[in-house]
């Protein structure tokens, strides 16, 4: 602002010095021109080198830190926000959203300092001349109301644009991240073809985006030159009759060109507005939860012994009917627990309750008797855990897969728990042992070792509770047998609960719940449930009929 506002008196010094030239007056013009010189240098050189130099280290820190609250948020939305915000409008809105915010800072500070040196200007000018004064506000007046009617068309085609690259970045983020799968289920070229037609869609709205600016750029840049020509006719005029002076003539070469600076920083700053306008009401979505709140826990912290207990559950997912229905169930500990029944009976949901994924519409989830929303997330994450059909694996080494968890673990602990999951004899055999790199979601790892690598990662958390959802239904006969003896290990010390639709994985289990239409159908021994629980008996009879 102090630069800004100091380079405001070189247009009447210049104008000055050339009318003291005229009338021979050297030693004024020699002054005026001095205190040009010292304010260029002191001002434009020192003072607003420094004042740049500032504002990009601002704007830096702007950045990393939007970047950064953005990441954090997006961390601490529900798991159920990501059943409809994709990864890649999530990615987009940390990275490109973020920088668009801190990028356009700098430009509206510009812009702003050469609003507020503008306007004291304008008083010197209508001063001296009122008609040139009354000549710049009407052609500003004239900008303003082109921006007011085209900047809602330009945010809306911007707008439409981002939404396309959104899709662009999600569809090549799962492109990249499923490369295997891509290429072994042939259906390269069926991407290739969905990726064409999104580049399509993308530059459909680029076209129309590009347009609406062309139109735009041409009427304000008529504006512009309808100021310049305007003002230097007005200022000749006047100076022909005597009602303007040879120093505020020239002094008007230069200042219209500020105004017509100040017109093009507001032309560049509303080209931005469309964008970080945009890119605002992205990131507020996160930042304010408009989208979603943040996920909320209590106070309560315990240390489990792994006793947990379903009370009058009710629960169904947005827009479905209830799939738990005042559902009752009790889970002691030291015990290999299973849990089968049809697809879409509710099995793998007692997880997402668990692990509150989702939270009950009714009744309530204890673990040693205390409410499961009322403990922190620290403690809950702390004594339940899970271990999916496909664990997630860090794009790190295995060693770094483990310290994610515990900075201060170390190798001889880690070995501890990988051969706990019969898994460190494969590692030992590797060249680089527990410093292998496992690549982007661990396709260094067969399905099996993927498995027992979360498994040893879960006993290094130490979890009370450990959950297995379909752990062993895609593996083969000798990664399930494996896995079978990690989880007999287990029973001992943990509540081990296990969601399957294969029961030949739970067919030794101590006890097996059958769930049937949200509610208990039956439980006891394989045996038992044989002899007692149709349902039971035609899973198991299917079962084999297909084997």
């Amino acid at each position: 602002m102090l630069a800004s506002l100091a380079t405001l008196p070189t247009g009447f010094l210049n104008g000055a010095a050339t009318e003291s030239i005229t009338k021979m007056e050297l030693n004024k013009a020699v002054i005026y021109l001095i205190i040009y010189f010292l304010i260029v240098v002191l001002m434009e050189g020192v003072l607003y080198s420094s004042a740049s130099a500032m504002l990009q280290k601002v704007e830096s820190k702007l950045t990393r830190k939007l970047g950064f609250n953005t990441y954090v948020k997006a961390l601490n939305l529900p798991p159920k926000a990501y059943e409809k915000l994709s990864s890649g409008e999530v990615i987009n809105r940390i990275t490109t959203d973020a920088d668009s915010l801190s990028f356009v800072f700098g430009r509206l500070l510009d812009t702003f300092t050469h609003i507020a040196g503008s306007i004291l200007l304008l008083f010197y000018i209508f001063y001296i001349s009122p008609i040139i004064g009354l000549e710049i506000v009407f052609v500003v007046a004239i900008l303003v109301f082109v921006i007011k009617k085209y900047n809602p068309i330009l945010v809306k085609t911007h707008k439409e644009r981002r939404k396309e690259q959104d899709k662009f970045a999600s569809l090549t983020n799962e492109s990249i991240r499923g490369i295997r799968e891509l290429k072994t289920l042939g259906i390269k070229n069926n991407l290739i073809t969905d990726m064409r037609d999104l580049i399509k869609d993308i530059l459909n709205t680029s076209i129309k985006e590009i347009d609406t600016r062309r139109r735009y750029d041409i009427i304000t840049r008529f504006i512009r030159v309808s100021l310049e020509v305007g003002c230097f006719i007005t200022c000749i005029i006047l100076l022909y009759y005597g009602k303007i002076n040879l120093t505020f003539f020239i002094a008007m070469t230069y200042y219209i060109y500020r105004y017509m600076y100040l017109m093009d920083s507001i032309n560049v700053l509303t080209t931005d507005y469309q964008r970080v306008s945009v890119a605002v009401g992205r990131v507020n979505e996160l930042l304010n939860n408009e989208l979603y709140q943040d996920e909320k826990f209590g106070d309560k912290e315990i240390d489990s012994k792994g006793i947990i207990e379903f009370k009058n559950v009710t629960f169904g997912y947005p827009r479905e009917r209830n799939i738990l229905e005042d559902f009752n169930l009790k889970l002691e500990p030291n015990k290999k627990i299973a849990i089968v029944g049809k697809s879409g009976q509710g099995k793998s949901t007692l997880f997402n309750l668990l692990t509150r994924v989702f939270d009950v519409k009714k009744g309530s989830i204890t673990l040693d008797g205390v409410n499961i929303e009322s403990l922190t997330e620290e403690s809950l994450r702390k004594n339940i855990s899970i271990i999916r059909q496909e664990p997630f694996v860090f794009n790190r080494t295995i060693k770094e897969n483990f310290k994610i968890l515990n900075p201060k673990i170390n190798v001889d602990e880690i070995r501890e728990y990988t051969k706990l999951a019969y898994l460190d004899d494969y590692i030992m055999s590797l060249p680089k042992q527990y410093d292998t790199l496992l690549g982007e979601g661990g396709v260094n790892l067969s399905g099996g070792q993927k498995q027992r690598l979360a498994i040893a990662r879960t006993l290094a958390k130490k979890s009370r509770v450990i959950l297995f959802d379909e752990a062993t239904s895609a593996l083969d006969n000798n990664s399930q047998e494996y896995i079978k003896k990690t989880i007999d290990n287990l029973v001992k010390d943990h509540t081990v609960i296990i969601v399957a639709h294969r029961l030949s994985t739970i067919m030794d289990a101590d006890i097996i719940y059958v769930v049937d239409k949200g509610k208990i159908a039956g439980s006891g021994t394989h045996e038992e449930l044989l002899k007692t629980n149709n349902i039971y008996k035609n899973l198991y009879e299917t079962e084999s009929l297909n084997s």
